[in-house]
């Protein structure tokens, strides 16, 4: 996925952990976890307006987008396609 999350480097900026993190926006550290490993495949904007709150930063500085040669999904052009 072309989907990069930077949660880890922001942590480290804000001298926060994960768990720390988990306890101020309501979310499990497994959910948590899984967002920091870049295993996600989604996340709700309201748990990114958590996070932004929490860490006191932008949308952007969570998750960038990294296309590869080998990135081919197209699932989310297609689903916003049909939303339309």
């Amino acid at each position: 996925m072309a989907i990069r999350v930077s949660l880890d480097r922001i942590l480290l900026d804000r001298r926060m952990s994960l768990t720390d993190l988990s306890e101020r926006v309501g979310v499990t550290l497994a959910n948590l976890s899984i967002l920091k490993t870049g295993k996600a495949k989604a996340i709700r904007f309201s748990t990114l307006n958590a996070l932004c709150k929490a860490l006191s930063c932008q949308p952007g500085d969570i998750l960038t987008f990294e296309p590869s040669a080998d990135d081919d999904d197209d699932d989310g052009e297609a689903a916003l396609s049909a939303a339309e």
